[in-house]
């Protein structure tokens, strides 16, 4: 062991505060003080960095000994988001703040009696949308002193929460270490490191030394005695040791690597660059500090740290995380499964059967090791993917779909897609992502599945039972970027700029194309190929997904067209390369799996890909409505209605791989603008509901008929007429509605639709269509490269004439788009009887050109052959839903009596059973404290609030109630 040195240096507590997050004068502020309060805004979570410094004011109160917890704010002088003058901070420059309080009792008014413990106190901007806190976001505390001894810490520096906690310590064996402790009167001063005295001064009221460390866990106390009383103030932290180097073990791969004796895992991360690496966690002896037993082992070249943890109980879960350089903890990027303390509350046990609860005290996402895990036996054998050339996609967000949002309830909607034709179901991105409500495309951890939607053998069942019905199951996913939650940005994070760092690996700085959202992956990036072939493999072959819908598929490119548009679309060489690489590999690990690109890139790239095998988006949403809407002329953006862009030889493309669509999660929806803005002539209005659904028939024929891949948006088969932008009726967002502000916001459910008779009647021909596709006399001439496709789609009086070079079927479609009766001349592939495959009428054909009237909105599919399907008008009868899935059920929340005191509680209508959690606000916006956190059953529910309301004074307050089908904010008068 090093001989410690010392030095003692006698300075004023002042000049040890400048570089805090919080500075006092006096350094020990008592109860009749006049108090300076000095704010570092580059500190903490810096919210005010740079902020107009004409523009900060104080939200402040105390916590006194009539206060329940430390969110019991008393005195609050200042009402949140005003700008009264005496709220307001002085700016010195620099990022740094001020303001003075004279004399504290005083200021705050307590009377006496009262005793004031803490100040509690945030800085914000005038309108409250920036505050100041603590790096963790939590409230920031200074404590008033009594007359009595104290005796502190001036260096290392605290941070001000209610119980301070040093800022982060990142030392090594062999560093000094300086430390500084004053005590409020003249005292006898010592220092002690790991219980040995290091330095001791009489009669001081400062004492410093600067002692060498030594590897391990590391407890420095000051302590003042004035021969009365004893002081201590106490500082812990770890004390990195030497590294070890070794070699990767044989047989291990990035992430968490289970032995065959399931008692043993070996952890391995990919992480150039670091200094010292330590497992924290559950793991038989082992904690959420460092520990010296569980630092990892450094590879000879410095990229990857590995540890094999061993005496683990199989089928125990144990939640972990890396604890990088003494200061960063991230969760293992390959995680299958990790806990999240703000958002698993909100999961419901019927969707998650037995989810563990979050670590007690831990911070931040965690991740899961369980050796010998439940398996799932999987059911289907013999499945034989759907021909990617003749692919019905349904495209969901569970979220949206089901009120019950789990895969087991999704299960049970499959006779409803199976009778539509669907063949293939899209799933919006189901690995976890950003918090619980969510379109997905936040993505932080790639290889778990989200808990929000279940298991993920719930997931694997869901899977397996598709596959039993010869329904694939296709996996959205965003994979152009990740949020700062996932652990490849988080290691390598510029945090001055608040954005990614030169050094990571896997990152670019800044995005190289336009609409890039959170941080933009580097596809050149041999760190970036890696991790993209583990995240495909493993669910292509762990979850047997058929195949991926690719999110910003263009923005796989190092090319940097910064934000022109124009330039990102350019056929870009590097881009067709890196895409055919990762289709080589989705094919080495799954023959035949499907890849669907969103990409709209200039058509020589996109034709170059089809060809190579994969398929891409066909976005004709807008062309659709405006024929559906009956407008002529093109919107404001010069969509016309004109779909024909939709058939892949108008392209130039020898193979049907344009999967088109008339709605995605991301376009508004077609029934929305017709009974919005549709056209209207006479008595024929296209926004009147009836006649709009006939036109989403009409739209619906010629979609269908179109050859190559299909994609369907959720409810579109039942006229979903809510905006895009539809706000949930929880939302508490003050635009008007619709707003854009609510464009990835929850959407209203709308089963109920299938008990009009009219909205069925739009299912019947969806499903009619789906069947033809799937028809074994017809398939083929949706499928086949020969099929000649002729159309006449520029006029209101649209055809599409099929026919097949490898059969004898033929498809004849006419309809009307406009609002008013249009004659034109059609001329059938050959002359017969064909049947009008939607109503079984007959029609005799010359095959010369014949003069054909339509109503407007009028329409015929017709076809050479009998299909010999089922009768035309067959009713389709609705699912059961299950209780749990009652469209007609709400989340309703009642505060009662009101006004009340003494007697209040909350009554709960819960339509799923799920963690509730019910918090009183005041009217300031501070949180005053919960009234209630658990777990409750479906049904009716009186919650009494009754023990945190009559503490209340007099005047109004919210009572919040936040659950997983949404929150409720409720006002509160109190007598």
């Amino acid at each position: 062991m090093k001989k410690a040195a010392f030095t003692l240096l006698l300075m004023l507590p002042a000049l040890f505060a400048a570089a805090q997050l919080l500075e006092t004068t006096p350094f020990f502020p008592k109860d009749n003080d006049n108090l300076v309060i000095t704010l570092d805004a580059s500190m903490g979570n810096r919210e005010l960095v740079g902020y107009n410094s004409d523009d900060v004011y104080v939200h402040i109160g105390l916590i006194t000994s009539a206060s329940a917890d430390q969110n019991d704010w008393k005195y609050v002088p200042f009402g949140w988001a005003t700008t009264p003058a005496a709220a307001k901070a002085v700016s010195l420059g620099n990022n740094r703040f001020q303001y003075t309080i004279n004399n504290v009792r005083q200021f705050f008014n307590v009377p006496v009696g009262e005793t004031i413990q803490r100040i509690a106190i945030l800085f914000r901007s005038g309108d409250g949308n920036r505050v100041q806190r603590n790096a963790d976001q939590s409230n920031m505390y200074l404590r008033i002193y009594g007359t009595e001894l104290a005796a502190r810490f001036t260096v290392p520096f605290f941070q001000p929460k209610y119980v301070p906690v040093p800022e982060t310590i990142n030392k090594f064996a062999g560093d000094n270490f300086p430390v500084t402790g004053v005590a409020s009167a003249s005292s006898a001063m010592k220092l002690y490191l790991n219980g040995a005295v290091i330095q001791s001064a009489a009669n001081a009221t400062t004492i410093a030394a600067n002692p060498v460390l030594v590897a391990g866990n590391t407890e420095v106390v000051v302590e003042a005695d004035n021969g009365t009383t004893v002081k201590k103030d106490t500082v812990r932290f770890f004390v990195g040791g030497g590294v070890t180097t070794a070699p990767l073990p044989a047989g291990v791969k990035d992430g968490i690597n289970y032995a065959a004796n399931n008692t043993e895992v070996t952890l391995v991360l990919f992480a150039p660059g670091k200094t010292r690496i330590c497992v924290t966690g559950e793991f038989p002896g082992g904690a959420w500090t460092e520990n010296a037993a569980f630092q990892m082992n450094k590879t000879p070249d410095g990229q990857y740290w590995w540890k094999t943890i061993t005496g683990l109980t199989p089928g125990t879960e144990y939640a972990f995380q890396y604890l990088i350089d003494g200061t960063l903890r991230v969760g293992d990027p390959y995680s299958e499964k990790v806990l999240d303390k703000d958002n698993d509350p909100f999961i419901s046990a019927a969707t998650y059967p037995g989810l563990r609860a979050y670590p007690a005290g831990q911070s931040g996402i965690v991740s899961i090791v369980q050796t010998a895990a439940p398996v799932y036996n999987w059911r289907t054998a013999g499945y034989a993917r759907p021909d990617k050339r003749n692919l019905v996609v349904y495209e969901l967000l569970v979220r949206d779909f089901l009120s019950a949002r789990n895969w087991n309830t999704l299960r049970d909607t499959l006779n409803y897609l199976q009778r539509m034709g669907i063949n293939a179901i899209e799933l919006m991105p189901v690995n976890e992502f950003d918090g619980n409500l969510s379109w997905g495309y936040n993505p932080a951890y790639f290889l778990a599945p989200d808990k929000y939607y279940g298991t993920k053998n719930a997931f694997k069942e869901f899977i397996d039972t598709c596959h039993g019905r010869g329904i694939a199951v296709i996996m959205d996913i965003a994979l152009n970027h990740a949020t700062g939650a996932c652990p490849l940005a988080a290691m390598w994070w510029n945090g001055s700029n608040n954005e990614t760092a030169a050094d990571n690996p896997y990152f670019n700085v800044v995005a190289r194309h336009p609409f890039n959202v959170f941080h933009d992956f580097n596809h050149e990036a041999a760190p970036t190929k890696y991790f993209f072939k583990r995240v495909v493999e493993h669910w292509l072959t762990e979850y047997k997904i058929d195949g991926f819908r690719f999110d910003l598929s263009k923005g796989f490119t190092q090319f940097n067209s910064g934000s022109n548009v124009e330039l990102w679309g350019k056929y870009d060489a590097s881009r067709v390369a890196i895409w055919k690489a990762y289709y080589d590999t989705l094919q080495r690990k799954s023959p035949g799996s499907y890849a669907i690109l969103e990409h709209f890139a200039e058509n020589p790239e996109e034709q170059e890909l089809a060809d190579y095998g994969m398929l891409f988006w066909g976005n004709h949403n807008k062309n659709f409505s405006q024929a559906a809407m009956g407008y002529s002329t093109p919107d404001p953006e010069g969509n016309t209605w004109n779909f024909e862009g939709g058939i892949h030889t108008v392209r130039n493309w020898t193979k049907p791989h344009l999967m088109t669509y008339m709605e995605s999660h991301d376009e508004e929806r077609m029934m929305y603008r017709a009974v919005t803005f549709g056209n209207s002539a006479g008595s024929y209005n296209t926004k009147d509901t009836t006649t709009a659904l006939k036109r989403m028939e009409l739209s619906a024929a010629f979609f269908y008929s179109i050859p190559g891949p299909k994609m369907i948006w959720q409810f579109g088969e039942t006229g979903y007429d809510y905006s895009i932008t539809s706000c949930h009726p929880g939302n508490t967002i003050p635009q008007p509605y619709p707003s854009d502000n609510c464009r990835t916001s929850e959407k209203p459910i709308r089963w109920d639709y299938r008990q009009q008779a009219r909205r069925t009647q739009l299912y019947n021909v969806y499903a009619k269509l789906g069947q033809l596709r799937g028809n074994w006399r017809f398939r083929d001439v949706f499928t086949a490269n020969e099929t000649t496709i002729e159309r006449d789609l520029a006029g209101a009086f649209k055809w599409i004439r099929l026919r097949s070079a490898s059969d004898t079927s033929d498809i004849m479609v006419i309809g009307n788009f406009d609002v008013v009766a249009q004659t034109a001349a059609v001329t059938f592939p050959r002359a017969g009887e064909w049947r009008d495959y939607l109503t079984d009428a007959r029609f005799t054909a010359t095959g010369n050109a014949q003069t054909i009237t339509l109503q407007p909105g009028e329409y015929h599919l017709y076809i050479n052959r009998d299909p010999n399907g089922p009768a035309a008008n067959t009713p389709v009868p609705p699912d059961p839903e299950p209780e749990e899935e009652d469209p007609g059920t709400e989340l309703k929340a009642q505060v009662y009596p009101n006004p009340g005191r003494s007697d209040v509680s909350v009554r709960l209508h819960l339509p799923e059973a799920g963690a509730v959690r019910i918090e009183i606000i005041g009217a300031t916006g501070q949180r005053i404290g919960t009234a209630f956190s658990g777990t409750l059953n479906r049904g009716v529910h009186q919650v009494a609030i009754s023990e945190q309301t009559s503490r209340l004074p007099a005047g109004l307050f919210f009572v919040r109630v936040t659950t997983a089908m949404g929150n409720k904010t409720l006002k509160l008068r109190v007598p």
